[in-house]
Order: structure tokens, then C-alpha cells, then sequence
């Protein structure tokens, strides 16, 4: 469940402390201060701190092992003829070749 930060809005217009509540990404986000009753809005941030894309990682995830073994199927475009074929996975058809568009 993803962590969103608010920002207290004190009764003179000033702005209070400032909270983290979790709650789900469909769910509306609060307008009360759960502990005060002040009202709260969200404020937008940066990302954390120690969140670093490693692209070897990302490569890894959709590897084509990772791919069959998550339940995926993969297919890979033939360049000269055109037609896709299935490189990973069981489901679908071993190969199409996608209808001409004008």
C-alpha cells in the first residue's frame, strides 16, 4: 500500500505538521487530520532517497526466463516477413502475422 505524505493546514491558515498515511491508491485521500481534526492537504514530493533504477535489474525482470516462469508469453517480430512468433510461453498461437493497415 503506497505511503502519501499531507501537510496540516492550522486554523490561522498556516501550515502544521506535516504526516504520512498509507491507504490504497483507489481510496480518496483524507481531508482530516486523524489526530487533530485539522484540515490536510497532500503535498507532491520527489522520490525517496535510495530508490535507484538499475538497468541490469529491469533487464533481468523481463528476461525471457522470468517471463515464462511468471506465466507470460512473448512474441518476436520477423523482420523480413513480417510475422510475429512466439519465443516464450505455451499459449497462442507459434505464429501470426498482423493484418495490413492503409
Amino acid at each position: 500500500m503506497p505511503t502519501y505524505l499531507y501537510q496540516e493546514i492550522l486554523p490561522d491558515g498556516t501550515t502544521g505538521e506535516m504526516i504520512e498515511i498509507s491507504h490504497p491508491m483507489d481510496e480518496r485521500p483524507p481531508k482530516i487530520h486523524p489526530r487533530t481534526g485539522y484540515p490536510i492537504r497532500r503535498v507532491f514530493t520527489a522520490p525517496r532517497l535510495g530508490l535507484k533504477h538499475t538497468p541490469g535489474k529491469s533487464k533481468n525482470l523481463t528476461s525471457d526466463q522470468n517471463l515464462e516462469k511468471s506465466g507470460f508469453t512473448k512474441f518476436v517480430r520477423d523482420k523480413v516477413t513480417g510475422e510475429y512468433h512466439r519465443t516464450v510461453g505455451k499459449e497462442g498461437p507459434k505464429s501470426f502475422k498482423p493484418p495490413d493497415h492503409e
